[in-house]
């Protein structure tokens, strides 16, 4: 498959990309099945961004050319319709009229994973969703059925933008147990913490502010931010989170609109953020006047050791706004979420809110806030933290049996996730096609930052998949690693000791 681009020219890169595999296959170049090349593959060969190419497959998957699967990659589809020409007149050029906002489309990554979990056997160690087998369906099924024969049909009305107020102030009671103070008129109900993270966009972010993240730090915070034209200042971080000292000799030179951090169980890494680092952390941001994003979202999943006060906790410059998500400990399907902040922030968050969605759903605001109120949100999490712990004792044994040397990783103390670091000689691209052969899946670590990674990582998470198959699952992605080693001597299978547990 050849293609030519002229990057002189006024024709998007993608529009030629796209172009020119249309042709190719109305034409019969390339037959039905005939699988494009992977987007990093390509990108590579026209010495452009994976971006761009991924941008002209989406054109072409929007059209019924291509098709995307796990396993299969990307490839051309059976023509069932013509495609007529533009010059006809019988068709229109949709992303011609698409909001120009100069930023490139959303990275279709979110979307694929969710696709991925769902296929026949195929081990997710990619999507980072609480154990479907543990659901406490009794327990919504309870709470519903209460809430209905109570409420009655008003539970399926709408409620105010900020939130059903009866669960504002379940919420603040269930905060305060955790040393958050705040007052149900400083709490919003939000559409899950994604949402959260949109609107603070909306409030806070104009086209060419600054927002200090970690590196690496959760993918979709990224998107929300880039998305909205926001210029991304990275701070390197270790196992004790964001390194807070290269922050404050960088903000003698730079004036960012706002601070996001993960202190606790950060996404991807699992790191925590220091007592001594949070301290530090907001004597700053108090001296510059920056105000912080605290994605609280994995707090509650301690598996080890005593909690640290949050950002949130600690504040006395009333600096820090806390966003928490009932997705990651409770039903992901519900779609909620809270931000706890000041009053006149709250104001600001329901106005963007309020053009948005209106409110979070009714329903589900009215079922967690019964299971708060009755104590089954605490008992749950209890519950929850000694099957995740668990299954992640169960990833980490199997990763030590079946390693491949050159691999590193660390024993997360909560969250869902093992970082985890490939060796050096690993092919990505084929790292990526010998795993769709083994059936097995993983995050990248390359969305996690702003440039391209010094070492390759990949998120595993370990609270999705059933505990069955952990090592299944690890010896599939160890076998897929192994054969992308691109060194001469490859790495031999680890000896299995005669006296290994059976997991």
């Amino acid at each position: 498959m050849n293609i030519f681009l002229d990057k002189t020219g006024s024709s998007p890169l993608y529009r030629q990309i796209h172009n020119q595999i249309r042709d190719m296959i109305l034409s019969g170049e390339l037959p039905t099945g005939y699988r494009l090349p992977p987007e990093r593959r390509l990108a590579e060969s026209l010495g452009i961004a994976r971006t761009t190419v991924i941008n002209a497959y989406e054109e072409l998957k929007s059209e019924g050319l291509v098709d995307a699967r796990v396993g299969r990659g990307t490839v051309v589809s059976p023509l069932t319709r013509p495609i007529p020409d533009a010059e006809e007149g019988r068709s229109i050029s949709w992303p011609h009229y698409f909001r120009d906002e100069g930023l490139r489309p959303p990275d279709p990554l979110v979307r694929n994973l969710l696709e991925s979990a769902s296929q026949p056997g195929v081990i997710s160690f990619a999507i980072g969703l609480p154990s479907p087998t543990d659901l406490p369906l009794s327990l919504y099924e309870a709470a519903s059925r209460a809430v209905l024969s109570e409420i009655g049909p008003l539970a399926l009305l709408h409620a105010p933008t900020e939130g059903h107020m009866p669960f504002r102030e379940t919420i603040s009671r269930w905060l305060t147990k955790r040393g958050i103070i705040c007052t149900p008129e400083e709490i919003i109900i939000v559409s899950g913490s994604q949402q959260g993270l949109h609107l603070s966009t909306r409030v806070f972010l104009n086209p060419g502010d600054t927002v200090v993240i970690e590196a690496p730090t959760y993918f979709g915070a990224m998107e929300a931010f880039r998305r909205a034209g926001a210029r991304l200042l990275a701070i390197p971080a270790d196992d004790d989170g964001m390194q807070v000292d290269i922050l404050a000799s960088l903000l003698r030179h730079h004036r960012p609109k706002l601070i996001y951090v993960q202190p606790s169980f950060q996404n991807p890494s699992g790191a925590v953020l220091s007592a001594d680092r949070r301290q530090h952390l907001l004597r700053l941001a108090a001296r510059y006047g920056i105000p912080i994003l605290e994605d609280d979202t994995y707090a509650e999943l301690r598996y080890e050791g005593a909690p640290l006060p949050s950002l949130k906790e600690l504040d006395q410059a009333g600096l820090v706004m806390t966003l928490g998500t009932f997705s990651k400990i409770l039903f992901p399907g519900l779609r909620l979420g809270w931000l706890a902040a000041p009053r006149q922030v709250i104001r600001q968050f329901a106005l963007a809110k309020q053009i948005e969605d209106l409110h979070a759903g009714t329903p589900g605001q009215m079922v967690i806030e019964r299971m708060i109120r009755n104590g089954d949100l605490d008992a749950h999490i209890a519950t929850m933290r000694s099957v995740y712990r668990t299954q992640r004792d169960r990833m980490i044994a199997a990763l030590d049996r079946h390693a491949v040397d050159g691999m590193t990783w660390h024993r997360p103390d909560g969250g869902f996730y093992v970082w985890c670091g490939l060796p050096r000689t690993v092919d990505r691209t084929r790292l990526n096609d010998r795993a769709a052969e083994e059936r097995v899946s993983f995050l990248p670590s390359y969305p996690c930052f702003t440039d391209q990674p010094p070492v390759t990582h990949l998120r595993l998470n370990f609270s999705y998949p059933g505990i069955e198959q952990l090592e299944e699952g690890i010896t599939r992605l160890t076998r897929a690693i192994r054969s992308s080693l691109t060194s001469r001597e490859q790495v031999p299978e680890r000896a299995q000791s005669a006296t290994a547990p059976l997991v």
